[in-house]
């Protein structure tokens, strides 16, 4: 009964987001809390105080998620209305006239990049338009769009994913590390598969096999920076990566590089050296601000995460209220349990450098007073939806923790490891790809079934690391046939009614991904890591 009791939400959650007229992740998931919450009074006869404290932690801690989720859209605002988004369209679109450079350049290396810095979907928002607006089938684009927005996924955001996805599960920042160091060799064994099934639903095997110099290049120079910088961040990988090999591709390209020659059909006048420079400011200034603020050797990290209490005040029954040095918000306590929660102002990636960057920009491209405010009064009407789902989300998770050994989470762990033993090596990453397809997010998808994977980790005795690094892989590789993701690119592309059509044909490129996932978790992270 336990078992049935632990596991009823999460099928619950699968059938309402699946279902004929199915319900939106904002609509889904606060009800699935709630579920869960009368599950524990009338159940498990949890204390009311303790579900009360993981309630008011939840709703502190969704600050983290969605206020990098409003940076994010904030940035993209910013960027279509100031006229970026229009000439980055018009340069990205006539660097060559070879078709698989196009693709590759905006559909990978630019997306690459864009989810590294902005991530929740933005990349087949922003690039799917801009493939559409030289010829391309919309249909076409929109599977090709979620096909190659996966490998940079983990790390999207600024690493969102992995430092905030695993947040719950109280890991040290070692394993963190560990983690996104496994996510991305597993991801950059899959780079090269999937940006070739990508490419294979946009043009023939013989044009690729034609091309193939140069899309091996455009993904190497992607994933390679992306490898080496994951071994000692966890933030920075798709970004750095992402900008490393745009830069590369764009070289590359202009130099027709591995690309067959083609009829030339571009508009060379299209933009000017310096408005290119000039568009790109914005995501210079994010890049180099991320950067500064978290080299180690730099007293800017230490500063934004200085703890050292600056107030403290007791807010009756509802705990200990703290504002420390380094501006981080803290409740303590909460209700006379030993729950806690806190946002950290200054380091989480929102405050800065999105909205900081914006506020310089404003000025810079001569915004008016009236748009500057429309951009950030669309960009918290955009941040709403979100901020539901994930609030149901953290509930329902760290409800989910709640019991020690006879918690949810530990129950069906238990259940999972009696089952599948040391093989769930090879079904982990689908489970992870289950929450991205419900939750239409990666970190979603590891705030849920992060504590079941360190469960079953645990009681079957397999790696932590690498479980939980399968299920970020998951969450990435189910952003292909996540429900939110193929609604929101058919919106942008207008493709209506073609939703079923789209995830038919980027269901197998994730159930290979998933197998490739497996195959490198055996034989391949042994090799690398002490497991």
């Amino acid at each position: 009964m336990a078992f049935f009791l632990s596991i009823l939400p999460i099928i619950l959650l699968i059938y309402l987001m699946v279902k004929r007229n199915a319900w939106p992740s904002y609509v889904a998931l606060p009800w699935i809390a709630v579920c869960v919450l009368i599950i524990h009074l009338a159940f498990f006869g949890t204390n009311i105080a303790i579900v009360s404290a993981n309630v008011t932690a939840s709703i502190i801690a969704v600050q983290t998620p969605i206020t990098v989720i409003f940076g994010a859209i904030l940035f993209n605002r910013f960027s279509e209305v100031s006229g970026v988004t229009n000439t980055l369209r018009k340069w990205l679109g006539n660097i060559n006239p070879n078709p698989v450079a196009q693709l590759m350049i905006i559909g990978w290396a630019f997306a690459f990049m864009i989810e590294g810095a902005s991530g929740f979907g933005t990349p087949a928002a922003i690039a799917a338009p801009i493939l559409v607006g030289l010829g391309f089938n919309p249909i076409k684009v929109a599977v090709f769009a979620l096909i190659m927005n996966s490998v940079p996924v983990s790390f999207g955001a600024v690493g969102t994913p992995t430092w905030f996805g695993f947040g719950p599960l109280n890991l040290n920042d070692e394993q963190i590390l560990e983690i996104g160091s496994m996510t991305a060799l597993i991801h950059c064994f899959a780079a090269f598969v999937i940006p070739l099934l990508g490419l294979r639903i946009m043009v023939g095997w013989q044009e690729i096999r034609k091309n193939i110099l140069f899309i091996y290049l455009s993904v190497f120079a992607c994933v390679v920076p992306y490898f080496l910088i994951a071994q000692f961040n966890y933030e920075f990988p798709a970004l750095v990566g992402g900008a490393i090999g745009l830069l590369i591709s764009v070289l590359a390209a202009n130099r027709n590089i591995g690309l067959v020659r083609v009829e030339n059909n571009l508009d060379n006048n299209a933009v000017s050296f310096k408005e290119i420079s000039k568009a790109l400011l914005p995501t210079g200034m994010l890049i180099a601000i991320l950067i500064i603020t978290r080299i180690q050797q730099l007293p800017f990290k230490a500063w934004m995460n200085d703890a050292t209490t600056w107030f403290a005040v007791r807010i009756g029954s509802l705990g200990d209220f703290e504002i420390s040095r380094g501006l981080i918000f803290s409740l303590k306590n909460i209700f006379d349990t030993s729950v806690s929660a806190s946002y950290k102002l200054l380091y989480v990636p929102a405050f800065i450098p999105f909205i900081v960057t914006v506020l310089i920009a404003i000025p810079l491209f001569k915004v008016s007073f009236r748009n500057a405010t429309d951009i950030f009064g669309d960009s918290l009407k955009r941040s709403k939806n979100p901020f539901i789902a994930l609030i149901g989300a953290l509930i329902m998770v760290n409800l989910m923790l709640v019991g020690g050994e006879g918690s949810m989470v530990k129950t069906i762990g238990k259940t999972f490891a009696e089952t599948t033993g040391e093989h769930w090596t090879l079904f982990s990453s689908y489970l992870g790809a289950v929450g991205a397809f419900f939750s239409g997010s990666n970190t979603v998808s590891n705030l849920t079934f992060g504590s079941v994977q360190l469960s079953t980790a645990e009681l079957t005795g397999l790696s932590t690391t690498l479980i939980l690094a399968l299920q970020s892989v998951g969450g990435a590789m189910g952003n292909m046939v996540c429900i939110n993701n193929i609604v929101a690119v058919s919106s942008v592309l207008g493709t209506n009614n073609q939703e079923g059509n789209i995830i038919k044909q980027t269901v197998l490129p994730m159930i290979i991904y998933g197998i490739i996932a497996a195959l490198v978790a055996l034989f391949v992270i042994p090799l690398f890591y002490n497991i």
